[in-house]
């Protein structure tokens, strides 16, 4: 079989993703390492449809071929990155995003990614600094603000968190998590009436915001 055949199952295996029809996709995904053993597209693709069937173990062991085959995948070393954070895995997760910064030093979502990890070990101050070093490196990236205002407010720095909700939200106007984030600084800061309006903004944007409902009907 020609090589270009791998490329098409591959490709082929993509459109199955995208229609939902997982199963499909993998055995095309299958067929395209078949024949090019070596393809490392096909083992990351693989492992993203693993892991939308909530079937960690294989995912993560297609991340791992595909890394083997393509040492730079950064992609491949953040979805693996994600699946053990989702675990509960933190050490091993952050070691995992910390090898795609060695790679691409300049990968702000590894950055973000540590931030979370470390928020969720507690480690506040360093997490911190590191949503900070994220913004520094890309500094209109609205997400990293609102995951610092919410390490922020987590390390009891209501007003710095507010900050830097309004600051996602400048940069990101339809940014709803932000202005739920908003809402529960104001909240706590006892500015009702502000909670209420943002957390009917975030409804507004998003009417299926589980989270904007349940600390509406909270105030309400």
């Amino acid at each position: 079989l020609k090589p270009n055949y791998a490329k098409m199952y591959n490709n082929i295996g993509n459109v199955l993703k995208d229609k939902e029809k997982l199963n499909e996709a993998i055995e095309a995904y299958k067929k395209a390492l078949f024949i090019k053993p070596s393809l490392a597209e096909a083992h990351f693709n693989m492992g993203n449809v693993f892991k939308d069937q909530g079937n960690h173990e294989e995912a993560i062991k297609a991340y791992k071929k595909a890394t083997s085959f393509k040492p730079e995948y950064v992609d491949a070393y953040n979805n693996m990155g994600n699946i053990l954070k989702e675990e509960g895995k933190l050490e091993e997760a952050i070691a995992t995003y910390n090898k795609i910064i060695t790679i691409k030093p300049d990968y702000p979502d590894a950055y973000v990614n540590i931030g979370n990890a470390l928020k969720d070990q507690g480690k506040l101050d360093k997490a911190i600094q590191t949503f900070k070093k994220v913004i520094s490196l890309k500094p209109d990236y609205a997400e990293a603000y609102n995951n610092l205002g919410i390490a922020l407010k987590d390390d009891g720095k209501n007003e710095e968190a507010i900050k830097a909700y309004k600051k996602a939200i400048s940069l990101k106007p339809n940014y709803a998590e932000a202005y739920n984030s908003l809402g529960n600084a104001l909240k706590d800061a006892y500015k009702i009436d502000k909670a209420i309006k943002f957390y009917k903004k975030v409804i507004l944007l998003n009417p299926e915001h589980s989270d904007a409902h349940r600390n509406l009907s909270y105030i309400n």
